[in-house]
């Protein structure tokens, strides 16, 4: 038995599959997933699992390099907002129309993970990211001014108590 971490094999294995720049949404109960999409369908009944227990064991395996959400969730549904930013990196968030969440965002991601929330706006893209630090560890690799910005930030840590 595995002894920690996501014990879903599918959940494990779409994120053990994610590259830099490939799209997992996790979206409340009432999602329209695509048929063609890869699903992976958690809902057990309402809330349960919510957005945050998903947020809690995936923020901690995954590399994000911008959360993407419906802009009303900040303004709308703070409960979520504040999970947001327990879990992902503020300065990472890109709040795009409600209309992207359900439309292209869809189409393009990799996987869609459906929870049981009943969370008004509760459909987040999560794009992955890489470990720039490892990347260009090598003082001998320039690193371009694109990769600065990552380069030189304090790091996140998912689920930690903020000062």
């Amino acid at each position: 038995m595995k002894r920690s971490g996501i014990l879903n094999a599918e959940l494990a294995e779409a994120i053990a599959t994610m590259g830099h720049g490939d799209i997992m949404m996790i979206v409340d109960a009432g999602f329209p997933i695509p048929s063609d999409a890869w699903r992976i369908d958690l809902a057990i009944s309402a809330d349960l699992p919510t957005l945050d227990q998903l947020y809690s064991v995936i923020a901690p395996e995954l590399i994000v390099e911008k959360v993407m959400f419906a802009s009303q969730v900040a303004e709308h549904n703070k409960p979520l907002y504040r999970s947001l930013t327990t879990w992902f990196d503020e300065r990472d968030f890109e709040p795009v129309t409600y209309e992207d969440t359900v439309g292209p965002l869809a189409q393009k991601a990799k996987v869609i993970v459906r929870s049981g929330a009943l969370d008004p706006w509760g459909n987040i893209a999560l794009v992955g990211g890489v470990d720039y630090k490892a990347y260009f560890n090598d003082p001998e690799c320039a690193v371009p001014d694109m990769y600065r910005k990552w380069l030189d930030r304090e790091p996140f840590v998912p689920g930690a108590k903020r000062r």
